[in-house]
């Protein structure tokens, strides 16, 4: 597993955003290239792509590197069944409550950029970091 997230974070790891919101993971054409790059065919399954000449879905697995710049949209797919996943198949329990990132360290930009205490950009009213904070005396 790849390494958790930083210490300046407020996220506590509950997973609820990562349950929620992970099937609508759509990663960037440069994070589906670092995957190509690092052979990392375990993610790549998990995504299909769609093209500008309308063909599709595309599983990622099947792309060169060359084939990036007429992808219109990557969505995350079932590798087994091609259907929607429902929760997002990279996410590891790690305790009772606590969740991680599997692939942390190479995660897609909107995993990476998604901050769900950021009011009017990405908020999550039921993100527990922030129940937890606004219970906190003094604030």
């Amino acid at each position: 597993m790849d390494n958790p997230a930083v210490e300046d974070e407020p996220c506590e790891q509950c997973g609820l955003c990562c349950r929620i919101f992970g099937p609508g993971i759509a990663p960037t054409a440069a994070n589906v290239f670092t995957w190509m790059e690092n052979n990392r065919s375990d993610i790549l399954c998990w995504f299909v792509a769609f093209v500008e000449n309308g063909s599709g879905p595309v599983p990622c697995t099947t792309l060169s590197p060359e084939d990036l710049g007429s992808v219109v949209v990557f969505e995350m797919r079932n590798p087994d069944t091609g259907g929607y996943v429902t929760v997002c198949p990279f996410l590891r329990r790690a305790g009772k409550e606590r969740y991680l990132c599997g692939i942390h360290t190479v995660k897609p930009d909107m995993c990476c950029t998604y901050q769900p205490w950021v009011w009017g950009e990405t908020y999550f009213n039921r993100c527990r970091s922030l129940r937890n904070r606004r219970r906190e005396p003094g604030e």
